[in-house]
């Protein structure tokens, strides 16, 4: 009886499997023998019968399995669904019992949440104050810290508002906010925020539409004025529709956790805990995940997969079939393919595991367990049962803890100006009409600044060129695909360039929208129109900006009576009303929050402004960031840049480096942490000898208090082949011929130590080894292997590149440097590219043919490449690391939406330089050339025939004439034509055409 009275029954299931049916019998025997009542049940694994093949499926994408395989996993019947109440009775016909019981379950078993009210963790104010009366305290405070800058813009007439607006805002949101007794909620935020700054952890300006509040301003809790730029506070809270506020913000990433920290030291551990999320399959994630499992082969499964659109409706299996006319005539003509769409239609969508959400934390007032389930991962991780929506809909405090990077950029960045000029920078006191800055937007030099790095955002950039801070949160709302797609980023753009297409409908919308130059682009802006022109109020006018993202007809029609009724009362025609209504129901489709879209420009301009005005300090940071990533890719990038720019990158170096990327005057010194075999331990090591001994004087000094546990023969390899030891003096050629010496010293040296040995013969015995007279003269590696080993152990050229000196002959070869290559633009076009090979995978297709992968980097960055077999089978002899290739191809991206090239040709970079050729033009100045230079040239002609047309241009102090050359038709325009002929006639003397 230790369950209690009606608590323990005995289990009756029937799936048509033999030994249920054998066993039943038994459990009815022992029911009645025991007295114990029997329920009937159904072990449900799936809902419908039909569904039995997807959760075979399923467990195959599970356990890696196939369906075809017959060691492995699988139900044996397809009774796991979930049974009618007719198909249960049937079932259990004999034992009517068993079926009733399920119902006195079913009525004993029940709970309701309670779906009303708030559950607010318990902010305590100090000295025992009123929690009403500490958050008025707080906000006047603030609020009196911000005036001066307030009042500043205003006398300079920065800011068309008036300092009595602020004042009545101000009451305005605090009578708001207690009414709803959300005191405590931005106490709580404040506080959180407050003790981050406390502990020097980078918060981010604000972020969504709690920029459009005053009182988060006043609060320290976003940095943009919200009356300055014309932010509304209900878009953020309305009181005719009361929901817990949703205050999501960015920190450090690299400090995250210590904000998390935080929180449930001052909350309880029990009370607070990351939520769950749940991942999901997309539709080319099923397909992939399905065509595995049915064995088809990875080709077809691959051009399934790519014919299904990344964005908007299309973007689901469904969808495709409908407007993608390629992939429906596959779907109707091939039945297997037909069949792998089929089932991974039925499993887009379904949930494919449970993971952390990247952000949301929820705090509750008291220990976890009493408001909702929790679940620990197999990491041993608690996070809740139920997702976001549901937390909210409980009324639970969820808030939103994000890393955001971009600040980490920003603090290394102030760091590195600090360390290195002494000058302290505030982001938040930088003037927001900075030339130099623009100038960075204007030219799309935008690398490395928050949202504003796409290809396509560049080019957006470079013809709109932005002037004001507005025009950043113009852009920044209006770079998303409904905007692009529908002409209205395009309209803002001639708009912009041609002022006479400006129009209002009204003379009362050009205060509204003369920011956007006539057009409706935030969803603020709809919310004045409705208050202006049909005396809605804001809360009224938030209502209908939601009812239009939510496009219920019913609501719509309600709503578009409600402000025709409204126009009329102010005196405006019918007809100009619903002119006027209609364009904002088209544009609030696309319209953005220009809370959000303000929060983040802001952020945009500070990275910018950093990049204008210090941009080695800056670009060190993003080198520092994508270290810690392990992005080389990037660091590629950011490395062509700051060759372009004139700040050289510097070795890392056993004297001068640190632990990451540091700044060095103008220069950028590389880090110790980017030299692959040297670890942690070991750099920590490094530097803490420096510290104590000060900078090693030379080779042998480093290997006087030598510990072969802390640096060993592998890390000293890479130190040297990384020329982290060039400053002591030694070409890296002869370091490596000596390192056994050295480390033989070291050793000794060690020894000595450790045993605290001394002898007559120590001084002998441990002073530095003799260096033979050969090394003396020994040449340093050739450029190619000295840049093999600096790519070997930092994942990049450093002193230089092996392109480099192709690089104005590979501007005309190349349709792109690989950096340019925009995904969405340059989708399925075909594209040339040239560079190095950096790392090769040999793979086999289900057929067993051969084909390849390869990593491919130019001067900007890298991308994947891949040779199917009928492309490998002809072009695989050029697919060796390190070798320099041309690659002709089609633009693709992969599951990963990760662009890459499927190639089509391939040649080795010389090979392609000769080939591709198809005009060599050689300046000949006419009055500066002797006799001898003629015999010169000649003999150069002759001595590299070759297949691509000559042509001479012949300069003459008045003009200039192009011949075709008669002697020597054509030539071979190999490195060695091309160094000889400007050897002989200067720089610019060869063109070649290609």
């Amino acid at each position: 009886n230790i369950f209690g009275e009606e608590n323990f029954y005995l289990e009756l299931q029937n799936h048509g499997l033999p030994e249920q049916k054998k066993i039943i019998p038994g459990i009815v025997g022992l029911s009645k023998k025991l007295g114990l009542p029997l329920v009937a049940t159904n072990d449900v694994h799936f809902l419908k019968q039909e569904d039995a093949q997807i959760q075979d499926v399923l467990i195959c994408i599970q356990t890696g399995k196939k369906l075809a395989d017959t060691d492995r996993l699988h139900f044996s019947s397809d009774q796991f669904y979930l049974k009618s109440s007719a198909e249960m009775k049937e079932l259990f016909a004999e034992y009517p019992e068993a079926i009733e019981n399920t119902r006195h379950i079913a009525a004993r078993c029940n709970f309701e949440f309670p779906m009303t009210g708030h559950f607010l963790p318990n902010f305590k104010p100090p000295d025992n104050k009123n929690l009403r009366d500490y958050f008025e305290e707080i906000v006047r405070q603030g609020f009196e810290k911000r005036l001066p800058q307030i009042k500043e813009k205003i006398d300079k007439g920065l800011n068309p508002h008036t300092l009595e607006e602020y004042y009545q805002r101000l009451e305005r949101e605090i009578k708001l906010i207690e009414q709803m007794g959300f005191e405590g909620y931005f106490l709580i935020v404040w506080d959180l925020i407050k003790a981050s700054r406390e502990h020097q952890i980078p918060v981010g300006p604000g972020r969504g539409s709690a920029a459009g509040s005053l009182i988060a301003y006043c609060l320290g809790i976003t940095q943009i004025d919200p009356i300055e730029y014309d932010l509304l506070f209900e878009r953020f809270l309305n009181p005719e529709r009361i929901s817990l506020p949703d205050i999501d913000i960015d920190f450090c990433g690299r400090r995250r956790q210590e904000v998390i920290d935080y929180v449930t030291q001052k909350y309880g551990q029990e009370n607070v805990c990351q939520i769950i999320t749940f991942g999901t399959m997309a539709a080319r994630q099923a397909i992939r995940d399905v065509g595995r499992v049915m064995d088809v082969p990875l080709s077809e499964v691959d051009r399934v997969a790519k014919m299904i659109p990344t964005q908007g409706p299309e973007a689901s299996i469904e969808g495709a079939l409908k407007s993608v006319p390629e992939l429906k005539e596959l779907y109707q003509k091939n039945e297997r393919i037909a069949r792998l769409l089929d089932v991974a239609k039925k499993l887009e969508g379904q949930v494919r595991h449970p993971s952390i959400h990247a952000a949301g934390i929820v705090i509750t007032p008291r220990p976890l367990v009493e408001f909702l389930p929790l679940y620990q991962s197999s990491k041993g991780e608690i996070t809740t049962q139920f997702p976001m929506t549901d937390i909210e809909a409980i009324g639970l405090l969820k808030m939103d803890i994000l890393g955001l990077r971009n600040l980490t950029i920003i603090t290394d960045a102030l760091s590195f100006i600090e360390k290195n000029t002494g000058e302290k920078v505030d982001l938040d006191s930088i003037p927001l009409d900075d030339q130099k800055t623009y100038e960075v937007f204007q030219q799309g030099n935008t690398n490395g600044v928050f949202q504003f790095e796409s290809h396509g955002m560049k080019e957006l950039l470079r013809r709109f060129k932005p002037e004001q801070f507005r025009d950043l949160i113009a852009l920044n709302a209006l770079f998303r695909p409904g905007p692009i797609k529908s002409g209205m980023m395009e309209e803002f753009i001639q708009r912009k360039n041609h002022p006479e297409r400006i129009n209002y409908e009204l003379s009362q919308l050009e205060p509204i929208l003369k920011e956007t130059r006539g057009i409706i682009v935030y969803q603020e802006q709809v919310m004045r129109i409705a208050t202006v022109l049909a005396g809605f109020t804001l809360a009224e006018a938030d209502l209908l900006r939601k009812a239009m993202g939510k496009k219920i007809k019913e609501m719509m029609n309600a709503q578009k009576e409600k402000f025709l009724q409204g126009a009329k009362k102010n005196g405006i025609q019918q007809s100009k009303a619903e002119k006027i209504f209609d364009q904002i129901v088209q544009f609030a489709e696309y319209g953005f929050n220009k809370s959000h879209s303000a929060a983040y420009a802001y952020l945009a301009y500070q990275t910018a402004y950093l990049k204008a005005h210090y941009p080695a300090h800056f670009l060190a940071a993003l080198m520092t960031s994508e270290a810690e990533k392990g992005d080389t890719s990037q660091i590629v990038k950011y490395l062509n840049e700051c060759r372009e720019l004139g700040i050289k990158v510097l070795p890392p170096d056993i004297n001068y480096s640190h632990y990451n990327f540091t700044v060095e005057g103008n220069n950028i010194r590389m880090g110790l942490s980017a030299i692959k075999n040297v670890g942690e331990n070991t750099i920590h090591e490094l530097l803490a000898w420096r510290k104590k001994k000060g900078k090693f004087k030379d080779l042998f000094d480093l290997f006087e208090d030598y510990d072969s546990r802390v640096l060993n023969r592998k890390a000293l390899e890479s130190l040297i082949k990384a020329g982290a030891l060039d400053s002591l003096g030694w070409k890296r050629s002869r370091l490596f011929y000596l390192l056994d010496t050295l480390i033989e010293y070291g050793h000794q040296r060690q020894k000595a130590r450790e045993e605290q040995s001394v002898s007559l013969f120590a001084d002998d015995y441990l002073r530095p080894p003799d260096i033979p007279v050969e090394v003396h003269s020994m040449n340093e590696w050739d450029e190619e292997v000295l840049l093999g080993y600096e790519k070997e152990v930092l994942g990049t050229y450093l002193s230089s590149h092996p392109l480099a000196k192709y690089k104005k002959r590979l501007n005309h070869l190349v349709s792109h440097t690989i950096e340019a290559i925009d995904p969405e633009e340059d989708f399925d076009r075909e594209v040339r590219l040239a560079g190095i090979i950096v790392s090769v995978k040999l793979l086999k297709t289900k057929k067993e043919e051969r084909m390849a992968a390869f990593v491919l980097e130019d001067l900007s960055g890298q991308i994947d490449v891949t040779v199917f077999p009928e492309p490998y089978s002809k072009y695989h002899p050029y697919l060796k690391e390190g070798q320099m290739v041309w690659v002709k191809g089609k633009m693709s991206i992969d599951s990963f939406e990760v662009k890459k090239v499927l190639a089509s040709q391939i040649l080795s970079l010389t090979e392609a330089l000769e080939k591709q050729a198809r005009k060599t033009i050689i300046r000949l100045p006419l009055d500066r050339l002797s006799e001898d230079d003629l015999a010169q040239l000649h003999q150069i002609l002759a001595s590299f025939p070759g297949e691509c047309p000559l042509y001479l241009e012949l300069e003459k102090p008045d003009s200039v004439c192009l011949v075709q050359s008669a002697e020597y038709q054509a030539v071979s325009p190999s490195e060695a034509f091309l160094e000889q002929v400007e050897a002989l006639l200067g720089p610019e003397a060869v063109l070649v055409e290609y």
